[in-house]
């Protein structure tokens, strides 16, 4: 019977903390949008993003390759 004076209040304790964790959650945005990660799990890209390096070696084989289809043929 002793136990109950210090389960109950501690109980209680444990009620206010989780309480004061939900409402801080709720008043921080973290509910504010549950279907946005979902779908952008779905969405999800799988190819790695172009680099500067790639970008600028495919420009210049476009550029060689309409040079040579514009540039008349000796012969």
């Amino acid at each position: 019977m002793d136990i109950l004076y210090l389960l109950i209040p501690l109980s209680v304790v444990l009620v206010f903390a989780i309480g004061a964790i939900f409402w801080y959650a709720l008043r921080s945005g973290q509910f504010d949008d549950l279907e946005g990660p979902a779908i952008k799990i779905i969405l999800d890209d799988d190819r790695p993003p172009a680099s500067e390096d790639n970008l600028s070696r495919d420009k210049a084989a476009e550029g060689s390759a309409a040079n040579a289809s514009t540039t008349p043929e000796k012969g």
